[in-house]
Order: C-alpha cells, then sequence, then structure tokens
C-alpha cells in the first residue's frame, strides 16, 4: 500500500484521538490505573486508543495495528506481517497526568520492518509533524506547512550541542554521556517524540533517552527525522530495529540532527 493514499486520512485519525484527549486533559476528570510494566494509563490513552484503533480497521482493514494498549501480540503471529500501523495513542502520559500539555498522539506505517510514514499531533498546541519515505519531512500548524530539516553541525559547532531532555530524565546522568559536557546546553520538553520533532525541525542538535521505550515511541519519530536529515539509533549507534524480537521494548537511544558529525567521537564510551 502507497502511503500518500492514507496520509491525510491517517493525520485526521490522529487530530481525532487528539481531540479526545485534549477534552479530558481541560476536564481534569480522567481515571488513571498502573499496568503491568508500572507504567500508567489513564482514560485518555484508551479513549484515543479505541478511536485510532477504530478508524485505522475502517481504513485499510487488511492491515493488522499494534498499539501500546493492545501490544500482548507473541512474535510467532507479527513476524507474518509485512506492513502494519505501529501506535502509542497517548505519548507522555506522565505529562498528561503532571499537567505539563507536552504529550502527542503517534501513528507509524511500518512496511517489512522499517517505518515508511509518521505523524505526530500534539493536541494542546494543534501542531502536526509528518513524513513519508523518499518526500521530506513536515510541520503543519493550522492553515501553515512548512518543510523541516534538522541542524547540520558544523565543526565549530560541535563544542556547544543543543540536547533535549525529559523534565523526568536526570540531566547530569544524560550530559556523562558526552565527553565535553560543559558545552551542552539542555534543551527541556516532555514527551519522546516531540523531543525528536524538535531535533528534526533544527531546534536540538540531538536527543538522548535513556531507560524503558517502546518500539510504538520510536517509529514515527524516526521516519520524520530521518527525512528531515538526522538519524535515530541506538546509544552505540545502530540502527534501530522493529518487529523483530521478542520483546518490543527499545534499547537506549539517541535522535541525532545529522549523520556527518563523528558522534562517536562526541559521547563518552563510544
Amino acid at each position: 500500500m502507497k502511503p500518500e493514499v492514507v496520509i491525510e486520512q491517517a493525520i485526521e485519525i490522529a487530530i481525532e484521538a487528539g481531540n479526545a484527549i485534549r477534552e479530558i486533559y481541560q476536564a481534569g476528570n480522567f481515571k488513571r490505573e498502573i499496568k503491568s510494566d508500572n507504567t500508567p494509563v489513564t482514560s485518555a490513552d484508551m479513549a484515543a486508543h479505541n478511536i485510532i484503533c477504530a478508524r485505522l480497521a475502517q481504513l485499510t482493514p487488511d492491515i493488522p495495528i499494534l498499539s501500546e494498549e493492545d501490544a500482548d501480540i507473541p512474535l510467532s503471529v507479527r513476524e507474518t506481517w509485512s506492513t502494519y500501523w505501529l501506535v502509542d495513542p497517548l505519548d507522555g502520559t506522565g505529562e498528561f497526568i503532571a499537567g505539563s500539555g507536552d504529550f502527542s498522539v503517534i501513528i507509524a506505517l511500518v512496511e517489512h520492518n522499517r517505518p515508511i510514514m509518521g505523524i505526530v499531533y500534539a493536541p494542546m498546541t494543534e501542531v502536526c509533524y509528518y513524513a513519508i519515505a523518499g518526500t521530506g519531512a513536515y510541520k503543519r500548524e493550522g492553515a501553515e506547512e512548512i518543510r523541516i530539516t534538522s541542524t547540520q553541525l558544523a565543526t565549530t559547532e560541535q563544542n556547544h550541542l543543543r540536547i533535549a531532555v525529559s523534565r523526568r530524565q536526570d540531566p547530569q546522568k544524560v550530559l556523562s554521556l558526552f565527553s565535553d559536557p560543559q558545552g551542552c546546553e539542555l534543551v527541556v520538553l516532555g514527551g519522546a517524540a516531540l523531543k525528536s520533532c524538535l531535533v528534526a525541525e533544527g531546534q536540538a542538535d540531538c536527543y538522548v533517552r535513556l531507560g524503558p521505550t517502546g518500539e510504538w515511541d520510536t517509529g514515527a519519530a524516526q521516519i520524520i527525522v530521518e527525512e528531515a536529515g538526522g538519524a535515530l539509533v541506538d546509544i552505540d549507534l545502530h540502527p534501530m530495529t522493529y518487529n523483530e524480537r521478542d520483546t518490543l521494548e527499545n534499547p537506549n537511544f539517541i535522535v541525532v540532527g545529522t549523520e556527518s558529525v563523528a558522534w562517536n567521537a562526541l559521547l563518552v564510551g563510544q
């Protein structure tokens, strides 16, 4: 299936789910539970999950859906999928609960274990980032749409890195990964996908994520970053993999705005 055929409908689905999240967020009346992996889930996560899965099933009934909120699918089943939807209905549940507003809806289309289309929609700002393999990355805000590109660092700029980090990440732990932490500037934001999009649009040079994430956290972000000129790789600078392991948990990873920089020299022990 060509992603160009479904991109606009998929964006509409992300916006519809985002509207539901925003209504629950603004009302401040939501249920919260702790899942078996000790991460939180709210009624907003489930509302978005239900909307996305129902609408995607109508749009592409023959394409399976892997959502964070329905991910208990064995590899023996998943490995038969040549194409599937990879969804995080609410990326940044902790930010939603904390009231920061920094959360998003993530929808990716994966083909032969590689994301080929990605959408990241931020309900509170109504900003949508999206990309299709081979066609560039874009940021849509209201009626305005621009093509985005990541920052291609010059040698002299490598001594001053803008690093996107989470409010819930120990900044010193992140800085300890870099050979010259004194030259680093921290850019603090919420959900993982939004920080990746900061790199994609050149507002940060890299984003380091230490700690558990799922494949649904990175699928859409990866294709957006790649189409903007960057890369999303594990902390040892190896390519990320999708739907090839029993576990759906990602390794620690780094999002970079350019691959032309010697990141192995800038990162301690790489």
